[in-house]
């Protein structure tokens, strides 16, 4: 039997993935004394690895595909293919941004000041890179954590990935310019992507993950209407959503069902109640695939 050997990417990714893939309709559970996941597909084997290393590893075969930030292709400079870009803009999934940080006392304004100085970051390899296409010269150092605290005793600035900025400003650090933007991808091994099973495998994979991550922060709504209030209640529902209205059983009535942003709804359902809707159910989604 034909197998996909698949990376999960253990640490801060590791929970939201496996709830992404439980939306998707995969169940993988995780043991704490094992790096090998139990998945409910037969033709898939799970194994956990840090997102900075899972690109290296896609790279060399040893995973045909896994989930990591495209800022670790990027820093492992890794030759995979890119199957899924997986963003959302909440939870796990949204975008990051690798950001240049001084002190706020710092005299440094643009990454030309830098020239001669202390960097300090995870993110080395891109660190240099940056650099070097703004003809800057400087010492890169690897930060093996609590980067934040080591302006300006330890480097003169450090780059670190960041989403709001709240704790760089906690740390009393200023950003001066963005490095790179980062999401998370569904990257493949250029020999699987060029297996016809295992292409069709990743493919329908990126179909589900694509629909779970869809249906993040939506909800669906049915509720029945008389003829006559139809336009009222269409009238509450947003501009740009087009539900589907159908006959019921009884002429004078019609079934309505749409998609919603789940955080508008607790102020529509009265709107509709008021506008003549009745038997109205929200439910959760899962999926929606397009």
């Amino acid at each position: 039997m034909s197998l996909l050997k698949l990376g999960i990417p253990k640490g801060s990714l590791e929970g939201a993935t496996v709830e992404l893939f439980r939306k998707a309709g995969f169940v993988i559970n995780i043991s704490s004394r094992s790096y090998f996941p139990a998945i409910d597909d037969p033709e898939i084997e799970c194994m956990l690895i840090r997102a900075q290393e899972m690109a290296r590893y896609v790279e060399d075969g040893v995973l045909d595909a896994g989930l990591t930030g495209y800022d670790w292709v990027i820093e492992n400079d890794a030759d995979v293919v890119t199957v899924a870009d997986l963003v959302y803009a909440k939870q796990s999934f949204g975008k990051v941004r690798w950001v240049l940080a001084v002190p706020e006392a710092s005299p440094v304004q643009s990454v030309k000041d830098l020239e001669g100085k202390i960097i300090a970051t995870e993110l080395v390899g891109a660190t240099k890179k940056y650099l070097a296409q703004n003809g800057v010269s400087a010492k890169v150092e690897f930060s093996w954590g609590a980067t934040e605290v080591k302006p300006p005793v330890l480097a003169d600035a450090i780059v670190e990935v960041t989403e709001t900025g709240s704790s760089l400003r906690a740390n009393k650090l200023r950003i001066v310019e963005t490095v790179m933007e980062s999401n998370t991808q569904l990257i493949a091994n250029t020999g699987a992507w060029n297996d016809p099973w295992k292409r069709r495998k990743l493919e329908d994979i990126r179909m589900l993950l694509d629909g779970a991550i869809a249906a993040l922060g939506k909800v669906g709504l049915m509720l029945n209407v008389r003829r006559n209030d139809l336009a009222a209640v269409l009238n509450v529902l947003p501009a740009l959503k087009n539900p589907t209205v159908s006959p019921l059983s009884d002429g004078e009535w019609l079934a309505v069902n749409t998609i919603l942003d789940e955080s508008t709804v607790r102020n529509i359902i009265p709107r509709l109640k008021a506008a003549g809707a009745q038997g109205i159910v929200e439910y959760p989604l899962n999926k929606i695939v397009m």
